[in-house]
């Protein structure tokens, strides 16, 4: 194809996918989705967006991202990674990052299309998230670590502990992780599709799109109002909150439609586990209307984690707090300190 009948085909397409915007919400996010599969150079989300913090923010180019993050803590002490929630950002943990940086170096990351840290259309998968990860330790922390994540974060505390190089990892907090359960199809227990989350996502594919490319925040939230889908706290009508301005919602569709773990098998990536893991159960049910998981992981699919985890040889410390909140460190840092530090410091060195 010449240059003239390649861009006679990329107009084509641009016109195509404004035509199926304007047929709705859910036609736009497909044309979203067949525009985010087209390779693109990374992206940064717009400047305006953003609010001061308690830490100053810093960046690394990690090659496809430039990673955001800020630190805590004194380069004599353990180092901590630290990896936000879906939705969330770095200054997620900003309370408990005051009480761990008198133990540890803390290092608090976006991760790529969350924050200040790239957009990836199209790329947004556990192998990809890790790889940064590895290569945010080699570039910044340049030392063993401690990697504590909440529910996406813990799968990608999960993939360091098992995927890590030796030597990279000292042991890896899975804070409220969901294993299997982000699964299309796991082995064990529900799948994404039968689960709050996993209903929550579908909402965003159909009416925020990737990169926000349908932004009907307003119809997002009647389509949620009355369920446990609707975000907590947050007024119908109302302009999006902080977290949700500074997140890609191509997120919410990778792991609705199973792309985000194609590449990396939960049980298979547990069974390669390599160091000591701290394991928090947070609260979990049952929805009685639809029997839907409300939670990260049923009560089976944690104890097939830690089983798999010890089949590897590693020890799994397991600890089930049923009352605490998904984002512990954010609803009860004070607690989610006291559950992680004593841990982390019996860690060999």
């Amino acid at each position: 194809m010449g240059t003239n009948e390649a861009l006679d085909a990329d107009g084509a397409l641009r016109r195509s996918l404004l035509k199926m915007a304007a047929a709705g919400p859910l036609a736009a996010a497909m044309a979203a989705r067949a525009s985010a599969e087209r390779p693109q150079a990374r992206q940064q989300p717009a400047g305006s967006i953003f609010v001061k913090h308690a830490y100053a923010e810093q960046q690394v180019d990690l090659g496809e991202v430039v990673m955001n993050y800020a630190t805590a803590g004194s380069p004599g002490t353990p180092a901590l990674l630290l990896m936000p929630p879906q939705t969330r950002s770095w200054w997620n943990f900003e309370a408990a990052m005051k009480l761990l940086a008198a133990d540890f170096q803390v290092f608090a990351v976006d991760l790529r299309g969350q924050g200040r840290s790239s957009r990836t259309p199209g790329r947004y998968t556990l192998d990809n998230m890790g790889n940064d990860l590895v290569r945010f330790v080699d570039l910044v922390i340049k030392r063993p670590v401690i990697t504590s994540g909440c529910s996406s974060g813990g799968l990608l505390s999960a993939w360091m502990s098992a995927y890590a190089p030796p030597g990279v990892v000292r042991g890896s907090h899975y804070e409220d992780p969901p294993l299997f359960a982000s699964e299309l199809t796991p082995p064990f227990g529900p799948g994404i599709r039968q689960t709050e989350p996993g209903q929550r996502f579908a909402l965003m594919v159909q009416y925020l799109g990737d990169q926000w490319s349908v932004g009907d925040w307003a119809g997002f939230q009647r389509a949620s109002a009355g369920g446990r889908a609707a975000p907590v706290g947050t007024p119908a009508g109302s302009e999006p909150p902080q977290n949700m301005k500074e997140y890609d919602p191509e997120w919410a569709r990778s792991f609705y439609e199973g792309t985000v773990a194609r590449s990396c098998d939960h049980r298979q990536m547990l069974k390669q586990v390599k160091v000591p893991v701290l394991f928090t159960h947070h609260r979990r049910a049952v929805d009685p209307n639809t029997g839907a998981l409300i939670g990260a992981l049923s009560d089976f699919q944690a104890q097939k984690v830690k089983e798999l985890v010890e089949s590897a040889g590693q020890k799994c410390e397991y600890v089930s707090l049923p009352d605490a909140a998904h984002a512990m460190h954010q609803a009860d840092p004070q607690r989610f300190v006291g559950v992680l530090r004593p841990w982390a410091m019996k860690l060999p060195a």
